[in-house]
């Protein structure tokens, strides 16, 4: 999202032109996977972090460009909203101590960037929703001066031809009737990535997307939004409703959103790269000077850098990622679905049970996908989303030749079916038994005691409101000052204490 755009507008010519260098980036990658021109099977992970700035007070602080100049360090980076930064953490092997190792980069890295940070006036917070942003942070005034930034929000509005509407029904209701993109700042993400080989690429996003419901359902942490309580992880909607290119209209032909789950599972990466191409005009139609089909010929590898922009443009939760690193083409699976926060811990073990699970229902000899219909998928996901913890979910029933579907509670189905599958995967990924106990340990707990970061989010505003009579603004502004406190302890969401 934060990539350098030069460009400040679009030229009608310059879609026609980014039209057909698509095309020859898409049949550039169509002759690269038919001759593997791609590197070798390697267990390589990466994870990305969108964090929040807020004050002392647990307000929202514009002032990402102040905080990054004092943090001075290439592995934090500006975000679409001036109350966001991101941290990047380079890829490494899965296997061993990977988890520990991670937990020990990630605390001495946040911590260190939280005392450089307050020197600018601002706390970094891990979560979802920042639960004290208002409307008045979702201005223009609240965007990172970014090229890419000021023209994909022109570009949006530009598609829509009319402003953008909020209107999202949970426990209450929020309709507002014009918000900028800026909106969509408000979802900070845990980004986990996977790299995979062009073979086995289909089976793992296919595995991915069977299990977003439960892990929303698990790690929900975004239940407000501009003063109400919404969804319990009102990330997804708010996105897409804040990123939508469609007129009403558009929307009852059936155009696809360019936030999207999807509609069917794939055979291929070349699959989805496809359907960015079919559906989805250019946001950001800008060219570069490389001839891909020449890079090829020659024995290079190509960029693909237009084919790269536009699949930025298109938010998927599982998106198909194609890059080059030392020279050598490759494929991840992007996994987007996931809140910030509430801890490193928290954050680590969302991370464990996702790869430990995505290992082994990617190499079932019956596949997931083959038994769980993609609309069922899409509906868990739904539900996840809405009402966190407290999820159902559709799965398909186990046991010797079992046949159809049963709506399971989303914590019984982790702690009797997917537990033990991500105890597996993380096995057979050779991590260390003490660390895969720890964190799917926390997993567990999450489910035995119904808490994750939205649940007592929400349990606290309520018990402030109760029992100190306050009015919602300032619970959920107490409640935030907590949660903060909480944070910076390290201890899992579910330990948190809601008095």
């Amino acid at each position: 999202m934060g990539e350098k755009v030069v460009a400040t507008r679009a030229e009608l010519a310059d879609r026609q032109l980014y039209r057909r260098k698509l095309q020859s980036c898409q049949d550039v990658l169509g002759r690269m996977l038919r001759e593997e021109r791609f590197d070798r099977p390697k267990a390589m992970m990466g994870l990305e972090i969108e964090l929040n700035l807020a004050d002392e007070r647990g307000l929202p602080v514009l002032g990402n460009e102040q905080v990054l100049d004092a943090i001075s360090s290439a592995d934090f980076q500006t975000e679409l909203g001036r109350f966001n930064i991101e941290i990047n953490i380079a890829p490494r092997r899965l296997g061993g101590h990977v988890f520990e190792d991670l937990r020990e980069e990630l605390d001495t890295g946040l911590r260190y960037a939280d005392r450089r940070a307050a020197a600018a006036g601002a706390r970094i917070v891990m979560v979802g929703i920042l639960p004290t942003l208002g409307l008045e942070h979702a201005g223009l005034d609240a965007m990172s001066r970014n090229n890419r930034y000021t023209l994909l929000s022109d570009q949006i509005l530009a598609a829509r031809g009319e402003d953008i509407a909020l209107d999202i029904d949970g426990v209450e209701r929020l309709a507002v009737d014009s918000v900028s993109m800026v909106a969509e700042a408000a979802a900070t993400s845990l980004q986990l990535h996977l790299q995979v080989t062009p073979a086995r690429f289909a089976s793992v996003w296919n595995a991915a997307q069977s299990i977003c419901g439960a892990q929303l359902a698990l790690g929900a942490n975004s239940p407000f939004l501009f003063g109400r309580e919404l969804w319990r992880e009102t990330r997804p909607v708010l996105f897409q409703q804040a990123c939508d290119t469609r007129s009403a209209e558009l929307k009852a032909q059936g155009v696809r959103p360019i936030t999207w789950f999807g509609e069917r599972w794939v055979d291929s990466a070349l699959d989805l790269f496809a359907e960015n191409l079919r559906y989805f005009p250019a946001l950001l139609p800008i060219c570069d000077d490389e001839d891909p089909v020449k890079v090829l010929a020659s024995g290079g590898v190509p960029r693909l850098g237009e084919m790269r922009l536009h699949n930025g443009t298109v938010y998927r939760w599982n998106r198909p990622v194609y890059d080059v690193a030392d020279g050598v083409a490759h494929l991840r699976v992007e996994n987007r679905c996931l809140p910030a926060g509430p801890t490193v811990v928290d954050t680590l073990a969302n991370a464990a049970f996702y790869y430990g699970l995505v290992r082994v229902l990617a190499e079932q000899p019956r596949p997931i996908w083959t038994r769980l219909p993609f609309e069922r998928a899409d509906q868990n996901f739904q539900n996840g989303a809405r009402h966190g913890i407290d999820a159902v979910q559709w799965w398909p029933r186990s046991g010797r030749g079992a046949r159809g579907l049963v709506e399971l509670p989303a914590t019984d189905l982790v702690l009797n079916e997917l537990l033990p599958l991500a105890h597996q995967g993380l096995d057979e990924w050779g991590i260390e038994p003490r660390d895969r106990d720890r964190y799917l340990g926390i997993i567990e707990q999450r489910c035995l005691r119904r808490t994750n970061g939205a649940a007592w989010q929400a349990a606290t505003v309520h018990r402030l409101r109760e029992h100190h009579n306050l009015d919602p603004n300032e619970a959920i502004a107490a409640m935030t000052r907590r949660y903060i406190d909480c944070m910076r302890t390290g201890e899992p969401v579910h330990t948190w204490p809601l008095d």
